[in-house]
């Protein structure tokens, strides 16, 4: 490593840093699975030494749950930032389905990675509490949306919000799994296909 590279190693941040770690596993696990991920290849990614990991991390775990969080912060960031959170329920779900739908192609490794860690219970030892953990959290986010879409006559009124939101990420989910291992499949027609099922059922009649 030269001077200068040393010196810009030094001027990260942790916050930096621990993004920097984070990133390198998130893209070995959605490129060669969990099993490569090894400190190791991490560490060699990111361009530090193996010891640096554990500056930053308790142990292995503590790093993959870190970087299956950053996986889920990071999708859940770039479906929101397309959509107009002012425009009525349905049509922000139709938006959001269809963004998300796109997933595949530009966050692949971000994907595959939580399905590895957090998905493959398996696979991961934490994976059943940090799923509850970053779901539970999720669901109560849609609800609230979803909430809002009842109250504005938007939504059936007579359905669980939070059973929606578990129903909603539910097929999204299983919408992005297909998607990912069948790339001949148009994500935009599947995603219409989505909304359109979802919307037949959660919206009043007036408005279908």
């Amino acid at each position: 490593m030269t001077a200068a590279n040393q010196r810009t190693r030094q001027r990260l941040s942790a916050e930096a840093r621990r993004h920097q770690l984070e990133t390198a596993a998130i893209e070995i696990v959605g490129r060669d699975g969990l099993a490569a991920a090894t400190a190791d290849a991490i560490a060699r990614a990111a361009g530090v030494s193996k010891g640096l990991l554990w500056h930053y991390f308790t142990d292995f775990d503590d790093l993959m749950a870190h970087a299956a969080r950053r996986a889920f912060t990071s999708l859940e960031a770039v479906v929101a930032a397309d959509i107009d959170r002012d425009a009525d329920v349905d049509d922000l779900l139709r938006a959001a389905i269809r963004r998300a739908a796109q997933l595949p192609a530009t966050h692949g490794a971000e994907l595959r990675t939580i399905r590895q860690i957090v998905l493959d219970l398996g696979a991961f030892g934490g994976g059943a509490a940090l799923r509850d953990r970053e779901y539970r959290a999720l669901y109560a986010r849609q609800a609230t949306l979803l909430r809002r879409g009842q109250e504005q006559g938007q939504l059936r009124a007579d359905l669980d919000p939070h059973l929606l939101a578990v129903t909603y990420q539910g097929m999204v989910d299983s919408m992005l799994e297909y998607l990912d291992t069948n790339p001949d499949i148009d994500p935009l027609s599947y995603a219409d296909h989505i909304a359109d099922v979802l919307l037949a059922g959660i919206t009043p009649t007036r408005k279908r």
